[in-house]
Parts: structure tokens; sequence; C-alpha cells
């Protein structure tokens, strides 16, 4: 599969002010540290999962794609062009060809409209249908996402979470994307409901050959979405691979201890947690080389001083990690 967007050494700082006793030792202010050198590549017509701890950057990553930030570092391109460059910034159709779904479906919605008047304006704003045709397109899209058509005239708060999310969805559509990139899409709706709208957009994906960036952080609903999964920690990719065998048999500590921490249904797998040591470095004050040294076990004198680079580990995905093939062997 063909990269539909490649993101290169992506960086993004938030200042945070000088504080009184910046100002009286003559510190310059500091700097939240969100984003730290990602490096990623989503490929036409795939789903790609991006996990991790909170805080971690999987949400500020999402929201740099869609133009919401400004990276201070790096780039994003899409079919080859910069989104950040002059001529990108002034071409409004990435905005139709890249949308986003929000976490929330109670804040995502304006609630003084009904939800024909919601998918009436995004047709309208990108001048997707002659007014003649809107109300037909109208009641295209909810038949696509499964909802009655008496739900034109209804506000959001007549809905439940999951009927939200699926207006959400078909706001998403309306303006015929190409990538969609949902934003923990299920975390706030009932386990019930979140199988359904998962597996809502999974049809949909397939119907409309659209690609998808998952972010979440329930790694078994990211193994059944993702055809591949990149697993992000203190703002850098540490892993990424094939779906199946990443969660098989993940390769980076940080994963390994992840996936591990995750709950199974398999009583034999009790006692056999590999615990994550330590608390998450502060984005304000990140540790030199490998981020994730003060919490490894494998932890030496290279780890602390040198950041590792993300390379080709045995035909399994790619890793940053010094020691990979040690533990692997070790494992």
């Amino acid at each position: 599969m063909t990269a539909v967007m490649q993101i290169r050494d992506l960086h993004l700082r938030f200042p945070t002010g000088r504080s009184l006793a910046d100002f009286v030792t003559g510190r310059p202010g500091r700097e939240v540290k969100a984003l730290n050198g990602v490096d990623l590549d989503l490929k036409r017509g795939e789903t790609l999962g991006v996990v991790g701890e909170s805080g971690c950057g999987k949400s500020t990553l999402a929201r740099c794609i869609v133009r919401l930030h400004t990276p201070s570092e790096g780039s994003i391109e899409f079919e080859g062009q910069d989104i950040f460059g002059k001529a990108s910034r002034d071409d409004r159709s990435y905005y139709r060809r890249v949308q986003m779904m929000f976490q929330d479906p109670y804040s995502s919605l304006n609630p003084r409209m009904t939800t024909g008047q919601i998918l009436t304006e995004a047709l309208k704003v990108h001048n997707m249908r002659p007014e003649a045709d809107i109300p037909a397109r109208v009641a295209e899209l909810l038949d696509l996402v499964r909802l009655p058509q008496d739900a034109q005239g209804k506000l959001p708060h007549e809905f439940s979470g999951g009927q939200r999310q699926r207006i959400a969805i078909a706001r998403a559509l309306a303006v015929e994307p190409e990538v969609l990139i949902a934003d923990e899409l299920v975390s706030a709706l009932d386990v019930s409901v979140q199988a359904q709208v998962v597996n809502l957009l999974l049809e949909l994906q397939q119907e409309l050959g659209l690609t998808i960036l998952f972010v979440a952080h329930d790694l078994r609903l990211v193994r059944h979405v993702s055809n591949r999964v990149a697993v992000i920690y203190l703002g850098r990719i540490v892993e990424i691979g094939d779906s199946e065998t990443l969660f098989s048999a993940p390769s980076h500590p940080y994963s390994q201890a992840l996936l591990s921490a995750a709950p199974s249904l398999n009583p034999d797998n009790r006692g056999a947690v590999t615990r994550l040591e330590g608390e998450l470095p502060s984005p304000l004050n990140m540790p030199k080389g490998c981020p994730f040294h003060i919490r490894c076990r494998h932890a030496n004198d290279v780890c602390r001083k040198d950041v590792p680079a993300l390379q080709p580990f045995e035909g399994r995905g790619e890793v940053a990690c010094h020691h990979v093939k040690e533990i692997n062997a070790y494992a």
C-alpha cells in the first residue's frame, strides 16, 4: 500500500511563560514538549491504531494532522504536499479530505442545531451538493450510519451517546473525506455501544475506501480494528508494526509492559504481568537519552545518553530501542 500521509521528525512545544523565579535568575521560560520527533506513515486504505498512556501525545498528534496545532519542527505531507506550506494552507480542500471525529459526543455537536441542520451545514460549507439535492443527501447520510429519518428534526440532547457519535460520523462523511482521524471515538460510550459504533466504522471503511487513524487507549479495541499499530511514549513512536504481530510478540520493553498490563480473560495469564516502574516523566522536564530509560529494567549508560532511532527489527516492524535484540533473545 502507498503512503497517503508521511509524518517526519514532528515536534510540538507549548511555551508555559516565565515564572517570577525565571525573571529573577534570567532563565528562559520552560516549554511543554508534547511531541518529540514522531515518524509515521499512514497507508491508503488501512486502519492505523495509535496507543500509549494518557499524556503521551496521541491526541496531540491527531490534532496536528488536522491542523488544529502547528508543529514547532518537522513536516506532515499529504499526497506529497506539506500541509503547513503556504500553498496547502490556502487550499481549503484539505479540511474536506481529512476529517476528525472527537471523543466527546456531547460537546462535539452544536446543541442548538437539529441533526438535519448539522449535516446540511457541512454540505453547504464545502459546496458538496446543489441546494436542491441537499435534502436527499442528508437522508442518504442518515441511512449510511443506521439512523431513522425522523432524526433530522431532533436536537443532539434527544439522542443517546452512541447515536450522537453516529451523527458525528455522518457529519464527517458528508464532505466525502479520504482520511478519518478518530480520536478516542468510543471511550465516552458504554461498552455495549462501543462495538456497534466501531463495527459501523469498519463497514463504512470497506464501503467507502477510507483510511483511518484510530487513537485509543483500549488495547483490545485497537487490536480488533487496526491493520497496524504504533506505540507512542512521551511524544515519540517507540514501536510500530502489524497488529497481530505486535500484540502477540511486542518487541519494545514499553510495548511489552503496556500489553502485559491489559486485562486478560485467560486465568493462566495472572501473575505474568510485566509492571511499569515509576511515573511517566513530565513533558516539562524530559529525560536525556532514551525517554523510557528511567522506567526500563534493561537500561544502561548508552540508554541514558543516546536517543534510539526507530529501525526495522527481524521483519516484525520498527522498534526504537538500543537493546531490542538482547531483550527479545532473552524473552
